[in-house]
């Protein structure tokens, strides 16, 4: 069998191809071989540092020749900067921890209040100015100014019966239900429509004085002339008394029974009754005399 057939083109073509790769081939293999160098050429310029930071020159490590070992060309420098480990405070409470601030407080918006214009009428004083409760109707003397006889004099809200005087002086007359307890009053002047009024004064009611007694024991006698005993709250001290006495140079007994003693103050005409009551200067049991029924006197 013939391998290569000279008259045919296209094997003409082969061999030439052939030989030229293979042409390639030796001169690819002969400059790997032989005409290159195995030593890379290196920068050995050393690089210029601005820090202060001292610099350690080293050998560049690509360099394996010998024979320039003290050319400092050869050397470039290392720059070192050492960092320091942050230390925790000395005065710092590892234990503390974050606590907010409290919140702000809202305080609520109050807006200014409007003045109220001045009242159209002046009240400047009243007689009297203080009175005991319990007493009986007085009459009420109130001074101001600009007063018409269509004015009433107010207590509490309550219109009274007013008599005009002047217009600097009306009368009325209070009746005893608007003070029968303790307290301040307020009195004021105005007009039916309430268009014209003044400014408000205070009636004082104070509460009255009171006998100091307790009612222990009553004596009863052949002729209903009973003698009830008393006892002075602070000396302590028995009284023996009868219808029509004075004690304490105010206060006159009334009535006596065996429920209640009624005393009235000489001076208000203020009734106070006094309930049968215990010996609380001893042992405080309840003591009551025997009621008598001779004259002869009590014995305690």
């Amino acid at each position: 069998m013939q391998l290569f057939d000279p008259n045919n083109p296209n094997e003409k073509k082969k061999i030439i191809a052939a030989g030229v790769l293979g042409v390639l081939a030796i001169a690819v293999l002969g400059y790997v071989f032989f005409g290159g160098s195995s030593t890379k050429p290196t920068n050995n310029k050393p690089v210029a540092n601005s820090s202060p930071t001292p610099t350690r020159i080293v050998k560049s490590t690509g360099d394996t020749s010998d024979t320039g070992a003290d050319d400092p060309s050869l050397f470039q420098p290392v720059v070192y900067n050492p960092s320091v480990a942050a230390a925790s405070e000395a005065d710092r409470n590892i234990f503390a921890y974050y606590e907010p601030p409290p919140p702000p407080v809202k305080v609520p918006y109050v807006p200014t209040p409007t003045p109220l214009p001045p009242p159209p009428l002046t009240a400047t004083s009243m007689m009297p100015g203080n009175i005991y409760a319990r007493t009986a109707d007085f009459t009420l003397q109130v001074m101001g100014d600009k007063f018409t006889p269509a004015l009433h004099v107010t207590i509490d809200g309550q219109d009274l019966p007013t008599r005009f005087i002047s217009a600097q002086q009306l009368f009325t007359t209070v009746p005893a239900a608007l003070i029968a307890n303790p307290g301040p009053r307020q009195v004021s002047v105005r007009s039916n429509d309430g268009k014209l009024y003044s400014n408000i004064l205070t009636l004082a009611v104070t509460p009255p004085p009171l006998p100091n007694y307790n009612f222990i024991g009553i004596i009863g006698r052949k002729h209903f002339n009973d003698t009830a005993v008393l006892q002075d709250k602070n000396s302590k001290d028995l009284l023996n008394v009868q219808r029509g006495d004075l004690l304490a140079g105010r206060f006159r007994v009334n009535s006596i029974s065996e429920k209640e003693v009624v005393l009235i103050d000489a001076t208000l005409k203020i009734r106070h009754t006094i309930g049968f009551t215990t010996d609380t200067s001893s042992t405080n049991q309840q003591f009551r005399p025997p009621v008598r029924v001779s004259d002869e006197e009590p014995e305690f």
